[in-house]
């Protein structure tokens, strides 16, 4: 059996919430340069105009909830779109990582609209917060897919405006395209293993599909856009 015919249940390094220091904050500035080179944080930004879109009318005010927030060069990216589109914007980064959390504080301590806060997405402190909109980047495929329906179920029930997901399309091309890159560009470890396992932790179009359905949603959207991404957009 192919190794791209199933989604792998391998764990990435990063998964450790002890992880800590130099070997985090290199991954976090890598990573950020990954996504802008290969534009894969545009797909968010659009998925936002999507949802949007949908709603007819556009807001003067959202507050958006990151999860998996990592270093917040998402939520920069966000609080942009929202100065292009004239909406005022709060927006709180998620993550489970109380180092990543304090990265991601210095690198986006010239945007008052952005905080953060430390939270397991399945606890009940995640539970009282409230929101607009959820968008996650790269995070969905941390989690098996009956975790995924638990989470799609509660976020689209609480979210007032809906869900933009961009995560991977597991692809041979994909797998193997980042493992070369890495491999010659990168000096974090940490990203050299977590890249590789990130896409055989990912998703085909129908496994993406069955989950959102499963989580009670028949109303969305699933796009393929490049670098391997899929956009998954869910209005509420």
């Amino acid at each position: 059996m192919s190794k791209f015919s199933a989604r792998s249940s391998e764990e990435e390094l990063m998964d450790d919430l002890d992880c800590s220091g130099e070997v985090v904050y290199q991954t976090l500035r890598e990573l950020e340069i990954i996504n802008k080179l290969l534009g894969g944080n545009q797909v968010t930004a659009n998925g936002l105009t999507h949802l949007i879109e949908k709603q007819g009318e556009k807001p003067q005010r959202l507050k958006i909830v990151d999860l998996g927030c990592g270093s917040g060069d998402m939520l920069v990216r966000i609080a942009n779109w929202g100065k292009r589109n004239r909406i005022q914007l709060e927006l709180i980064g998620v993550d489970a990582n109380p180092h990543i959390v304090e990265y991601a504080q210095n690198n986006t301590r010239d945007h008052p609209e952005i905080t953060y806060q430390v939270l397991n997405i399945f606890s009940d402190e995640f539970r009282e917060l409230d929101f607009d909109v959820v968008v996650s980047t790269l995070f969905t495929h941390h989690f098996n897919d009956q975790e995924l329906i638990s989470l799609l179920q509660y976020c689209s029930e609480k979210a007032r405006v809906g869900v933009v997901i961009n995560d991977i399309h597991r692809h041979w091309f994909a797998y193997y395209s980042i493992k070369w890159l890495t491999w010659l560009f990168s000096r974090s470890e940490m990203v050299k293993n977590d890249a590789a396992v990130s896409v055989l932790r990912s998703f085909k179009r129908s496994e993406l599909e069955h989950i959102i359905k499963q989580a009670g949603q028949n109303q969305f959207s699933i796009h393929w856009k490049w670098a391997f991404r899929w956009q998954v957009v869910i209005p509420c």
